[in-house]
């Protein structure tokens, strides 16, 4: 009976051996993942996504890394309901995080965002203890040398656009460098602050600068207005003087041309042009003269030969 039951036992832990040997055996990828098979212990190849055979019993393990799936990681502050322990530190550790100086000696609170993805799982998994701490390492190196480089101004206002793109290009050759095996696709950043017990100054500096950029903007658009208007107005009186001019220029060579005919008739016959002159001249002016009385330079008296009666009345 012993016998029996020792046979009995042996044949179940068989039984159950293989049981969970052949579900061991499989392994399913996502979709969105890859899967690194690691036979004891070393890398040994990557499998796409779908059901997988494995060897059981531990001799094949596999790490499922999610290559397609875009992850990310920020700075000084911390989205809620987060899932990936790596996207964010606790409270503490983000005012540190965001504290930094710029190159004028100046505070500045900076948040930020990187994005990225796992490009080579293997490299991901072996080439760096801890990978996705090491890139939190490396972003904040990077943002606090950015940042390092600049005023606070441009921190603050105009130079967000080229920090970030400075900050991608040096992240992502860090982490070329160090074979991380991960992609860096945007650096984001969020809100820049000078420190609290000064923001009320920045503000104001803010403000004005808002109101300088905008008196700025009205004078250019009034110069634009005016200036077009007053080329008009210019080319207008141009072209009135040029026409004055023409006018001129053509009655100066109308009148030369009548004298020249006159001159070419009066050397033909010069009494005769003469005297026609003259009696032109006395038609024209005679009729301003208004009335006149004419006498004989031989009369003796005046009396008899004006019509004192009229002239009285007159």
């Amino acid at each position: 009976m012993p016998d029996f039951d020792g046979k009995k036992i042996v044949g179940v832990m068989v039984l159950a051996a293989l049981v969970l040997g052949g579900w061991s055996s499989f392994y399913t990828v996502p979709a969105e993942a890859e899967g690194v098979v690691l036979r004891f212990g070393k890398y040994l190849k990557t499998t796409e996504p779908g059901l997988r055979f494995k060897i059981p019993f531990n001799i094949d393990r596999v790490a499922v890394v999610p290559v397609r799936r875009q992850l990310k990681q920020e700075f000084g502050f911390a989205t809620a309901g987060l899932t990936d322990p790596s996207q964010a530190t606790d409270t503490a550790e983000q005012a540190e995080e965001k504290s930094m100086v710029t190159g004028d000696l100046n505070a500045a609170l900076v948040e930020w965002v990187i994005q990225y993805r796992i490009n080579d799982p293997k490299d991901f998994l072996f080439n760096v203890r801890n990978p996705k701490e090491t890139l939190r390492d490396v972003s904040e190196s990077v943002m606090r040398e950015v940042v390092g480089d600049r005023t606070v101004d441009e921190v603050i206002t105009i130079g967000r656009q080229e920090i970030e793109s400075e900050a991608l290009a040096k992240l992502r050759d860090i982490v070329l460098k160090y074979k991380m095996g991960l992609g860096i696709d945007q650096v984001q950043l969020k809100d820049v602050n000078p420190p609290r017990p000064v923001q009320p100054s920045f503000d104001e500096v803010n403000n004005a600068k808002q109101q300088r950029e905008e008196q700025i903007n009205v004078a250019t658009g009034e110069y634009y207005k005016e200036v077009p208007k007053a080329k008009g107005e210019a080319d207008q009186k141009i072209r009135a003087a040029e026409g004055y001019a023409s006018k001129r220029i053509n009655e100066a060579q109308g009148d030369v041309a009548r004298f020249n005919a006159i001159l070419e008739e009066y050397l033909k016959a010069p009494d005769v042009t003469k005297r026609r002159i003259y009696l032109e001249t006395m038609t024209k002016v005679m009729p301003q003269l208004g009335s006149k009385i004419i006498i004989d330079e031989e009369a003796k008296q005046i009396l008899p030969l004006l019509n004192l009666s009229e002239g009285g009345k007159k």
